[in-house]
């Protein structure tokens, strides 16, 4: 495979990556479930402990300014990263899991009754699937599915029949964490939009992979995961439009997200901190913002561009392998390549090619649903970043080759 891309350059970055598995040269292909970090992220987190370690906002004393600083820096630096209008619209949580814990607890408060409908998908993970489960058995609502087809491509004239004007919410994934799969998200906004129904997006799997633009989509809620984009564990983002967070109850109660507390009566600080209790990782922030400006002195284009290349190479590559059997066809895949190598169960390639050096993912991959789908109940997920390389990639296919052999 032939590329302008400079991946041995980036690959410095990550020294993690020279490290050996088993005596073998590490081959990471885990990245759907979290990313590597570049030396200067933990060289930011290094420096924050060491230089301006204070508790943020409201102290006079210069630590605390500078900490203050760096976080609400943070939060600019997300804001532009995903072209939100303010940085108000972005609120920090602990990752998507909190994020959309946040939206169902909250919106569900203020915008959900007894008898309403909440709207997901077939693919989604199970942290899509179960705070809309909870929220609807603390309201009595009814929790619709939108199908998938036979390659888990979302079936979009059924999606429009279900958007009934029960429908309060839709909440679907950007990229399948399991297939890879985009989702034609601006225009499954427009349709709900056209029925009034606000939209929440799961782009843990989107952000690293390709430019996103919140205004462009118009979505109304967007999350997404800092240890899925090269940045610390622990940290998440959950944008959403000023309206609807100015209408939304705070989710947790404590220090920061008050504005008076007496005992007869609290009121509650102005967005984004009314959903921000408790002391925040601030360290965190600071080190989501260095990966951010890395992958963007990169460019999102060209690292979009790359990835495509090199997970082509791999489909060309890897289906040359005797057993080898995709998941979901589809022309268009973010980074991520599930399968399995007929007759032989998803541990037993994920421990091999372990023992080889190469560290993938088995399982249900937190999608269930999307498993019993696709009649099955475990696959081997390969996962991509823009520092692989085809070299890996013939490394698991020739790991691949050998395994099959050693079964049959």
């Amino acid at each position: 495979m032939e590329s302008k891309f400079d991946v041995a350059s980036i690959r410095k970055h990550f020294p993690i990556l020279e490290q050996k598995a088993y005596g073998h040269p590490l081959v990471y292909l885990d990245n759907a479930a979290t990313t590597q970090k570049p030396r200067s992220v933990v060289k930011r987190i290094e420096e924050a402990y060491f230089s301006h370690n204070a508790n943020v906002h409201r102290a006079v004393h210069l630590l605390s300014q500078q900490a203050t600083e760096a976080h609400e820096t943070a939060r600019v630096v997300v804001q532009q990263f995903i072209n939100a209008t303010e940085p108000d619209e972005i609120v920090f949580t602990r990752g998507t899991t909190e994020s959309i814990n946040l939206v169902a607890f909250s919106f569900g408060e203020a915008f959900c009754r007894e008898g309403d409908e909440i709207l997901i998908s077939s693919m989604e993970h199970h942290s899509n699937i179960v705070p809309w489960q909870l929220l609807c058995e603390r309201k009595k609502m009814t929790l619709k599915v939108i199908p998938i087809d036979d390659n888990g491509c979302l079936l979009v004239d059924e999606y429009e029949k279900l958007l009934g004007p029960k429908v309060k919410l839709l909440a679907i994934t950007h990229v399948s964490n399991v297939l890879g799969i985009e989702n034609p998200i601006k225009q499954i906004i427009e349709k709900a939009h056209k029925q009034g129904v606000p939209v929440l997006v799961d782009g843990a799997q989107a952000v690293a992979h390709m430019p996103v633009d919140v205004r462009a989509l118009d979505a109304d809620f967007y999350t997404f995961s800092s240890h899925k984009v090269f940045g610390p564990t622990g940290v998440g983002v959950l944008y959403a439009k000023r309206p609807f967070l100015e209408q939304m109850p705070p989710y947790q109660g404590g220090g920061e997200m008050i504005d008076q507390v007496h005992f007869e009566r609290t009121t509650y600080n102005r967005i984004p901190f009314k959903f921000e209790a408790g002391t925040p990782d601030f360290i965190g922030t600071a080190a989501l913002a260095e990966a951010l400006r890395f992958i963007q002195e990169i460019g999102l284009d060209k690292i979009a561009d790359y990835e495509k290349q090199l997970v082509n190479y791999a489909l060309q590559e890897l289906s040359k392998v005797e057993g080898f059997q995709l998941l979901g066809n589809t022309p268009e895949r973010h980074a991520i390549i599930p399968f399995q190598l007929k007759g032989i169960h998803a541990y037993d390639v994920g421990l091999l090619l372990d023992k080889l050096g190469i560290a993938v993912r088995t399982g249900h991959h937190c999608a269930q649903p999307l498993m019993e789908r696709l009649s099955m109940d475990s696959c081997v997920r390969a996962s991509f970043a823009f520092y692989n390389t085809s070299i890996e990639v013939d490394r698991l296919q020739a790991a691949l080759k050998k395994i099959y052999k050693m079964f049959n």
